[in-house]
């Protein structure tokens, strides 16, 4: 039996957030994507240590950043005080987009009780994702990921009661996916395409009228698993599949001894319900607004989720801040 917080950790993780997401601020458009991503890093893994929680991160930023790092899968996290959980973080979603100055990345937390998270092997970076929010949520079924987009699509456009045409698909702008965007263009889907912001987008997708309707193609196996979080506290729907990008990644996928097909919903990624879920805007998007600096102060536009009571909270916080 899953061990029951003594109490609700939603605003320390929120902290995390914020902090990491002001961290990012200050390099918006300078360029230097390593650099950013690394001082979010210090910054969210100084943060996340004084939470009440026994975590152990379960995927990692050495995926993002060649030097080892306190956010590292297997790292231990908080206090070592409170319930035993599965952490995983994004300090920066889309860090290019912060870097150039761009709109649409965020910072990310999601906290899980031990053992309640999908764990796939390290070599593991890429899965398909198809993502609905909870009113489309019945309509996907595992075939979803194999069939033809559009035969998705209608399903999801039936439960929703609108046109195809209606619909607003979010997917990565990449060449893997010039079949798939060829695909809903054919069904007569509109389109969102985005440079970065893949766990981002599955939020939007998530959440009713904010830009998507669904999210397709293959991202980040990190940012499946965070958004898979939030996705599943909102009572949305989610289907998930490794996607190997070469027969050499599949092969060391498979000499772990895991399938790489295996097609898992939203419920066998987080298998709990009792999650956590923060997160933080840093330049802006349909779903949070920019973080914004004024003088000694910074304004910060942040999402909440508490799946245990069914709780969406939109924060809008102003911190004291002197650089």
């Amino acid at each position: 039996m899953e061990k029951v917080p003594s109490r609700n950790i939603g605003l320390d993780l929120l902290r995390v957030t914020e902090a990491a997401a002001v961290a990012a601020g200050r390099w918006i458009g300078l360029g230097d994507r390593d650099g950013a991503h690394k001082n979010a890093t210090e910054v969210m893994a100084k943060t996340l240590a004084g939470v009440d929680i026994d975590g152990k991160i379960v995927i990692g930023e050495e995926i993002r950043l060649s030097e080892q790092t306190p956010l590292d899968s297997g790292q231990f996290v908080g206090t070592g005080q409170g319930p035993e959980a599965d952490v995983v973080v994004d300090p920066i979603d889309g860090t290019r987009l912060v870097v150039r100055g761009r709109p649409g990345a965020i910072s990310l937390v999601g906290v899980a009780p031990r053992g309640s998270m999908w764990s796939p092997p390290a070599c593991a970076i890429y899965m398909d994702k198809i993502v609905v929010d909870r009113e489309a949520a019945e309509a996907l079924v595992p075939e979803c990921l194999d069939a033809p987009a559009a035969w998705t699509l209608a399903l999801v456009a039936r439960v929703k009661r609108m046109d195809v045409r209606d619909l607003t698909v979010a997917i990565l702008n990449r060449p893997r996916h010039k079949d798939l965007i060829a695909e809903i263009r054919a069904a007569g889907a509109r389109i969102s395409l985005r440079s970065e912001g893949d766990a981002e987008g599955a939020l939007e997708a998530a959440i009713k009228d904010t830009g998507a309707d669904i999210l397709m193609g293959a991202g980040g196996v990190s940012e499946g698993v965070i958004a898979a979080c939030a996705i599943k506290a909102m009572g949305g729907g989610m289907l998930g599949r490794l996607a190997p990008q070469t027969a050499e990644e599949r092969k060391a996928i498979q000499d772990t001894g895991y399938e790489p097909d295996q097609i898992l919903t939203c419920k066998q990624i987080i298998d709990s319900d009792r999650i956590y879920f923060a997160a933080t805007g840093i330049t802006g998007s349909p779903l949070l607004p920019a973080i914004r600096y004024h003088g000694q102060y910074v304004e910060t536009n942040s999402i909440l989720l508490r799946s245990e009571t069914g709780t969406i909270r939109f924060i809008q916080a102003e911190h004291l801040w002197i650089d």
